[in-house]
């Protein structure tokens, strides 16, 4: 199934904010169906589990000890690869291919060419999701969860597109990207006078507020800082008895890469390597709170990245087995790490090389949690609940449409692809379209290096074909949204 629930009227974000509990009932009796209890006198699922959701930035599938980086990559990642063993590793996990994108697709369970994110937005545009988008955290959030989000958001720069407004009680971060860092160091841009990002906080129902620029001094300490806030949350939700919704995208190991002065030369092996040590420290400290806070076994907690890694060196990172970079149609754009641990309820020590997308996050979680899905809209994520429980050998998803920008230059299905485009050469700029498609078998072919033309294998055209033409006939059912488009957006 590739396009998941969608079905026309329903419930618009003004509806499903309103008629919270009646949606909340409806999608718990679904969640009661999956073999998940329920308690009787809430009709919630009992004990909803909380959700730590750690999302790196740019970070490579081949960093981590236990994707084949770690000492190979300079620093060891004991912290994560533990975390691993406790829980559920995938192989085959996809996302968008770059950051805003695949923000987005976490978030709404929607692919981005819908919701007018497909790409980074240039500095001063409108960015960021319309208002009418509905986030995981509203789900939740109508759901009971206390909602915090911490680190780089990048889906709207605007009081009314920050975190706060999109379903978060609370936030702290930046609202763009780390290579603003850069800019208040930089002559021209002081000349030129223009207004630095600042690191932000806020809370629901307030104005955002600024605080110290985002300069190089601020990108050495900002994952820091992100630690402490997210523990603060957990803390007083566990205090509150509520369950909580953490969702915690770092900034580390974008350019520029540059770790905590506790970290700088703790490796040998240069900025990335210490960056990649931090990385892991962090990550450690956010599991030892879980389990401090005595919420281990009710915790669901998932460490993933956004995209493949950066090409620039000295922050170049690693795809590992797979070839390319973001923003690229090719698998080392497209695989990410992606580790989920829930004790006693997702299996440990698991390896998968099952397809799952990230969109796919949405909708799982929600389901778990007995949130509602929204009706009124294509959600392209699939329910993969009972994958990663251990339900069931097989994802839910066999493949799903690739965009790099608003251009579909690939399609993947089960262990194949069939490319569009051109591979990446110059990474920034738009590949020519091939006059015939190639097929890759990701198996015999990981590096993408001897793509054919219909033979022999023409054959996995047909189910790649009708993934292509289900997902156009979706377009025009559900037209996407323009990206820039103000608020406040209604589909026609």
């Amino acid at each position: 199934m590739l396009i998941g629930r969608q079905a026309a009227g329903g419930i618009t974000r003004r509806s499903f904010l309103s008629r919270s509990r009646s949606a909340l009932l409806a999608a718990t009796a679904l969640v009661c169906a999956n073999g998940i209890p329920l308690d009787s006198a809430n009709a919630q699922p009992a004990r909803q589990p909380n959700i730590l959701f750690v999302l790196m930035d740019n970070l490579g599938y081949g960093e981590l000890g236990v994707y084949g980086g770690g000492m190979l990559r300079g620093a060891p990642t004991p912290r994560i690869d533990t975390l691993a063993a406790e829980g559920t590793r995938l192989t085959n996990f996809n996302v968008e291919a770059q950051c805003t994108p695949s923000r987005s697709a976490i978030l709404t369970g929607r692919f981005a060419i819908r919701s007018g994110t497909h790409s980074v937005p240039l500095p001063g545009s409108l960015d960021g999701l319309t208002q009418w988008e509905i986030t995981l955290a509203e789900a939740l959030s109508a759901a009971g969860y206390a909602t915090g989000a911490f680190g780089k958001w990048h889906l709207g720069s605007s009081q009314g597109r920050l975190p706060t407004a999109q379903g978060f009680d609370e936030w702290y971060g930046i609202p763009r990207t780390t290579d603003e860092a850069m800019y208040p160091s930089q002559a021209g841009a002081q000349a030129a006078g223009i207004p630095f990002m600042h690191i932000m906080e806020g809370r629901k129902g307030e104005p955002s507020r600024e605080l110290d620029v985002y300069d190089l001094e601020q990108r050495r300490r900002i994952d820091s800082e992100i630690v402490k806030r997210t523990i603060d949350f957990m803390q007083r939700a566990v205090a509150a008895g509520k369950p909580f919704y953490a969702y915690v995208p770092f900034t580390l190991v974008h350019v520029p890469a540059l770790p905590n002065a506790d970290f700088a030369g703790r490796t040998g092996h240069g900025d990335f390597a210490d960056c990649l040590a931090e990385m892991d420290a962090n990550v450690g400290q956010l599991l030892d709170m879980v389990e401090q806070l005595g919420v281990l076994e009710n915790t669901i907690v998932v460490f993933t990245s956004d995209n493949g890694p950066d090409p620039t060196f000295p922050s170049q990172g690693t795809s590992g087995p797979w070839r390319g970079y973001y923003f690229t149609h090719m698998e080392g754009s497209l695989r990410t790490p992606f580790i989920i641990r829930w004790p006693g309820k997702v299996p440990a020590g698991r390896v998968s090389d099952e397809i799952v997308h990230s969109v796919d996050t949405f909708t799982t979680f929600a389901r778990i949690a007995g949130a509602a899905v929204p009706q009124d809209r294509a959600i392209d994520g699939v329910d993969q609940s009972s994958f990663l429980l251990g339900q069931s050998e097989n994802s839910a998803r066999e493949g799903f449409p690739v965009f790099v920008a608003d251009r579909m230059e690939a399609v993947k299905w089960k262990t194949w692809k069939i490319a569009f485009y051109e591979q990446e050469r110059d990474w920034w700029s738009p590949p020519t379209k091939l006059g015939v498609p190639l097929i890759f078998d990701l198996i015999a072919d990981p590096k993408e290096e001897y793509g054919a033309t219909l033979t022999p294998n023409g054959w996995v055209g047909v189910p790649m074909m009708k993934i292509v033409a289900d997902f156009e006939a979706s377009l025009k059912h559900y037209p996407p949204i323009a990206p820039g488009t103000p608020d406040p957006y209604r589909p026609a």
